[in-house]
């Protein structure tokens, strides 16, 4: 049933309708035709296509608020891609929704290349997520009291905090003191599940236990200090989603028939951008960890907001025995889910699907795909500026020129 729209006052004494509330049934497909009707008649535009779509709008409820609608993405897929992990082991054909032209390609050559090495190992080395509460203190003494003494109540604060899910597990506190300020990391095992909103309501029912019961003064919530939807050096020590490597060892003759260049120049042109992102004051090092980790989430359901973390690591290229060369992509803050979120909405449940990654223990194996889809897509971009094919390729399958 449609609530009638309410009408905000604007300074020039005019005003502008908020978009229609509806009441418990906003999310039936009459009342998101309704409501992109009225954006139609509000904007001129014409919703044709966003108007068209297979998935329930019953299932948009809890990922959206005042839904007209989907948007489409493109979606192609790259390799075959062999990973022999801890998680992920065999071959996969990986979904990528993106935008730009000669990006799929580009990744599958690198799949490829590793494929026909002997594929790429992967390995999981830490699986957690964190909170970062501050807390303010009357004076430095009772700052360095309180970050000093708060391990002592560790027991009864992971009951506190775990009470309120049955997925999270409170690992460990880990207190950083500025000032007279005390910044404590919660950290927690969230399973498959990204589980921030999960460990937010745990974090806040710790802190007000805290509050009762030390000589806290006062405390946020959130202090920045975990880095969610950021960028930061804190990112590599881990502990904001997976920690995960995969690592290669590529034949100096497969390079040159796949990639077109030899280990030599690959080598050359990563100590030489090496030298560009110091300058540059970059944190980590790599060619285009974001391309790859946009595609991936938006075709896997994924917090795509959640790539300014996991975009952070380390590419490495090293000259092997047998003039071979030996790759590797080091992920310290790799945050996605197979679980909750938009993960179980159509089209990203196919796309998990494809991968063998849905659901229960889908999250550790996501990680390691992801990992070696990240390094086939820098060997192959790094490959493309050494040989000088990179501007060729774009006007290949890109969108300046491409061909029929």
């Amino acid at each position: 049933m449609l609530i009638d729209s309410e009408e905000v006052p604007t300074r020039n004494g005019s005003s502008a309708a908020l978009v229609p509330r509806f009441d418990k049934q906003g999310y039936s497909d009459e009342a998101v035709a309704a409501r992109r009707k009225w954006v139609e008649e509000k904007t001129g535009a014409t919703l044709t296509h966003v108007g068209s779509y297979s998935l329930s709008s019953e299932q948009m409820r809890g990922n959206i608020e005042n839904p007209i609608g989907t948007v489409q993405m493109p979606v192609g897929v790259s390799g075959p891609l062999l990973i022999h992990g801890s998680h992920a082991q065999g071959t996969f054909y990986v979904p990528l929704a993106t935008t730009e032209g000669a990006l799929v390609r580009s990744y599958e050559r690198g799949m490829v290349t590793l494929t026909r090495s002997g594929g790429v190992t992967t390995r999981l080395y830490l699986d957690e997520n964190r909170v970062s509460p501050v807390f303010l203190l009357a004076d430095v003494a009772a700052a360095h009291d309180f970050a000093s003494q708060l391990n002592q109540s560790f027991s009864i604060l992971k009951q506190e905090a775990e009470s309120t899910t049955r997925h999270g597990k409170l690992l460990r506190l880990e207190c950083q003191p500025v000032g007279r300020e005390v910044i404590v990391n919660f950290c927690y095992f969230t399973a498959d599940a990204h589980g921030m909103n999960m460990i937010v309501k745990a974090t806040e029912r710790a802190c007000r236990w805290i509050m009762l019961n030390s000589a806290a003064t006062d405390f946020w919530l959130f202090s920045g200090h975990s880095s969610e939807k950021r960028g930061s050096g804190s990112l590599f020590a881990g502990g904001k989603g997976k920690k995960v490597v995969a690592g290669a060892r590529i034949p100096s003759s497969l390079l040159r028939q796949y990639l077109h260049i030899t280990p030599v120049q690959l080598v050359d042109l990563w100590h030489h951008t090496v030298i560009g992102h110091l300058h540059a004051n970059t944190i980590g090092y790599n060619g285009h960890y974001a391309n790859g980790l946009t595609a991936l989430f938006i075709a896997c359901g994924q917090d795509v907001a959640n790539v300014a973390n996991s975009a952070i690591g380390i590419t490495n290229f090293e000259l092997a025995e047998n003039n071979d060369v030996y790759v590797s992509v080091t992920l310290p803050s790799l945050t996605l889910a197979t679980v909750g979120g938009g993960t179980g909405l159509s089209t990203s449940l196919e796309c998990l699907q494809m991968l063998g990654a849905v659901g229960k223990a889908g999250a550790p194996k996501l990680a390691e795909i992801a990992a070696a889809t990240l390094l086939s897509g820098e060997i192959s971009m790094a490959a493309a500026i050494a040989s000088g094919e990179f501007v060729n390729a774009h006007e290949s399958y890109g969108r300046n020129r491409p061909e029929p």
